[in-house]
This record gives structure tokens, C-alpha cells and sequence, in this order.
């Protein structure tokens, strides 16, 4: 029960406060920069995508494209959050947004001098991938200690609106950049959306200098001991145990593998041009995402409580079932919105209810471990959803992983 006192105090106080993160003056400023941020990751993602198409036409580099963004976060989440423990997170980050630069830069040059190999495409998508995982698991960190524990939830539920909105301008923006641009200046100015963030944190009053009581002892950062180590240290904490499998088995399962199988749900549902249909429904997925940070922001709706978030996870798992399986169109778009709702209320959810449990000296090993289970673990989602439905069918496949995530939802609730 003693472990409930923070989720309860944090959500009393935050009742009665909508867009409550938004109140800080130094969650706008991050709040800002992290869109244009997470915008130019999108960006990058489409003109570079695109030319590696055009030029290697290889079903195996797309699929390592999907494995090399989420292989970083399994295996060196939790040392990027041993990192932020030690270091100053503001510094982690800028070091995953030069990453990020280099990667962009490194593409220009290969576009320009028309150069580009294979082996080189595989190495740029491998630092854009170490990138992300510099950049997520500080950053939850910093969120903590811009706005506090009381506005913590508010802080995470609007950065993953974030997320969602920039999935939805992104692409817009990354195609228009393409067409007016060209792919080698259009990645080039893309490195300019990254450095207001590089810029900003460069004298944000947030970090361990600046917390105010005795700081943490410092650990050394010892790599994949640090997984086994924070395994064990929050072995006690039944919340944040919670909350770590719910959000691995909704990565392991599910994840994000549906995405890249919506140009097959589009052509199956027979609906008009196919083209049309499958951005659609990609839209259809983010802007429930970004309906959902609005509306629960908005109405200070759902306050953090382990057993809610897993609810609302079986619902999104109910959500994708029957959108998997759904034979008209706009069926299949009405649960795809709802499985955008529902997926940031959940996942938001037990983000917060992660950082609100977690000690001050672990907090950093602890949200990386939670980040290697909810975004690591989407690496072998490509398995359960996309090589499986070669032999079942993508519907089937969708269908049998979204019950599979839902059994293991059901399963937490009856535990203590």
C-alpha cells in the first residue's frame, strides 16, 4: 500500500489541472523542441527510406532498416539510463541529437555523390538507431525534474502526443521537403530541426546540479550487468514490475509491426484507391493518438492506477483484433483510431506510473529498463505479426498477437 501513496498524492493534485505539464515554463521550451525534434526523425525516415528504395529495391534492408531502429533500445536502454544516472542527462541527450546530425549529413553526402553502397546505408541506420536510444530514456528523466511528480503524468501523456504529432506532420513535411528540395538538400536541412533542442539544453536549469537535497551516490555504469542488477532491484516494487511486462508484452507481441503492414490491410479491404486507403489509416492510427493526449489532458481524465492502465490495454488489444479482422473499410478505420486512443492512454499511463515508483538512485536504470521492454521488444514484433502472417496471413497473424498481449494483460490483473 505504501507504494500507492505517490500515484494517489500526484493524482489528487492533479485532478483538478488541465494541461498541467503545460504550466511550466520549462516543459514548453522542452515540449517545443522535442516535436521539431521527433519531426526531423520522421522526415529522415521518409527521404531516406525513399531513396534506399529506388536505388536497392531490397525487401532485407527494409526489414533491417525496422530491426536496427529498435535493436539499440533492447540492448543499451538501460545503459543510456546508467548514463543519465551518472551523468548530466542534458549532455546524453545532445549527444543522441549529434548522432542524429551525423546520420543526416552522412546521407547528403551519399545522395549527392551518388555513392551510395549497401554496407554504408546499414552503418547510417545503425547510428540513427544508437541515436534514439541517447535521446529517450534522458529525456523521460529531464521530464521528471522540469515539472515534479504532481505534473508528471501530464509532462509524459503530452510528450507522447508529441510523438503522434509529429508521425502525422512529418511525413507531410518530409514529402513536400522531397519534392521541393530534392532527397540530398532536403535531409541536409532537415539537421536544422534537431538543434533547437541541441541549443536549448545547452543551459536548461534541469539535471542533477540543480535538484535540490543530497544527490545519489554515483554508480559505475557496467553495461549488461546493469540489466540483471536492476531486474533485482525492483523485485519488491510490484507496480513498476507490473508495468514493465505489460508494456513488453504489448511491444513483444503487437508493437508497431502493423504499421509497416498497412499497405496489405488497404488492399484487402478493397476500398477505393489503395493509396488513399493506406494513408488513411496510418492517419487514422495517430490522430487517435493525438485525440486521446488532448481529450485526457483536457478533462483530467484517467488518473494513474495500475489496474486502469491494464484495462485500457486490453481494450487496445480488443481494439486491434477486431480491426485485423474487420471486412469493411470503414470499420477497420473506426477501431484503428480507437487503437490509437487506447494505446497512449496505456502506454502514458504506465510510463508515469513507472517514474512516480521509482527510486531517485535507480530512476535512470529503471526507465530503461522500462523502455527495453515497451520499445526494445518491438524488434521481435515483426516476428509474431509479419513473418507469421506469411504462412497465416497478415489478419490472422495481427489477430492471435493482439490475443496473445491481451492473455498476459488479463493475467496481471489477478495477480497481487
Amino acid at each position: 500500500m505504501n507504494e500507492l501513496k505517490p500515484i494517489r498524492a500526484a493524482a489528487s493534485s492533479q485532478a483538478s489541472r488541465s494541461f498541467a505539464a503545460m504550466r511550466h515554463p520549462g516543459f514548453r521550451a522542452q515540449f517545443t523542441t522535442f516535436v521539431l525534434a521527433m519531426m526531423a526523425d520522421n522526415i529522415e525516415h521518409v527521404i531516406s527510406y525513399w531513396v534506399v528504395y529506388q536505388k536497392f529495391h531490397s525487401p532485407a534492408l527494409g526489414g533491417f532498416a525496422i530491426v536496427s531502429h529498435w535493436l539499440p533500445f533492447l540492448l543499451f536502454s538501460v545503459a543510456s539510463g546508467a548514463l543519465a544516472d551518472r551523468f548530466d542527462p542534458r549532455r546524453v541527450i545532445q549527444c543522441g541529437m549529434a548522432l542524429f546530425i551525423i546520420a543526416s549529413l552522412s546521407w547528403s553526402y551519399f545522395f549527392v555523390t551518388d555513392s551510395l553502397q549497401m554496407w554504408q546505408a546499414m552503418a547510417i541506420l545503425v547510428i540513427h538507431g544508437c541515436a534514439g536510444v541517447l535521446w529517450q530514456t534522458p529525456n523521460q528523466m529531464l521530464l521528471y525534474d522540469i515539472v515534479g511528480p504532481q505534473d508528471l503524468e501530464s509532462a509524459v501523456r503530452l510528450n507522447a502526443m508529441a510523438r503522434y504529432l509529429a508521425v502525422l506532420v512529418g511525413p507531410a513535411v518530409g514529402g513536400a521537403i522531397l519534392i521541393a528540395l530534392g532527397p540530398a538538400h532536403g535531409i541536409m536541412l532537415n539537421t536544422i530541426f534537431y538543434l533547437p533542442l541541441v541549443l536549448w539544453l545547452v543551459n536548461a536549469p534541469y539535471g542533477p546540479r540543480y535538484r535540490a537535497g543530497t544527490p545519489p551516490p554515483r554508480r559505475a555504469v557496467r553495461g549488461l550487468n546493469d540489466i540483471v542488477q536492476t531486474v533485482r532491484d525492483i523485485k519488491g516494487h510490484s507496480t513498476i514490475v507490473s508495468m514493465i511486462l505489460l508494456a513488453g508484452a504489448a511491444s513483444f507481441f503487437v508493437g508497431n509491426a502493423y504499421s509497416s503492414q498497412m499497405p496489405g490491410f488497404a488492399a484487402d479491404l478493397h476500398h477505393g484507391d489503395p493509396g488513399l486507403s493506406y494513408s488513411a489509416l496510418l492517419a487514422s492510427d495517430a490522430a487517435g493518438g493525438l485525440l486521446a493526449g488532448l481529450v485526457l489532458e483536457g478533462g483530467g481524465l484517467l488518473l494513474p492506477r495500475p489496474r486502469t492502465a491494464i484495462i485500457i490495454a486490453v481494450l487496445w488489444c480488443a481494439a486491434l483484433t477486431v480491426f485485423s479482422l474487420a471486412s469493411t473499410y470503414w470499420l477497420a478505420l473506426a477501431f484503428l483510431f480507437a487503437a490509437g486512443f487506447l494505446e497512449l492512454s496505456f502506454n502514458a499511463m504506465a510510463q508515469s506510473l513507472v517514474q512516480l515508483n521509482a527510486p531517485l538512485d535507480k530512476r535512470g536504470r529503471i526507465i530503461g529498463l522500462f523502455n527495453m521492454a515497451s520499445l526494445g521488444l518491438r524488434a521481435f514484433s515483426g516476428v509474431s505479426v509479419g513473418l507469421i502472417g506469411n504462412f497465416i496471413g497478415v489478419h490472422w497473424s495481427l489477430a492471435l498477437s493482439a490475443i496473445a498481449a491481451m492473455l498476459v494483460a488479463a493475467g496481471l490483473l489477478v495477480l497481487p
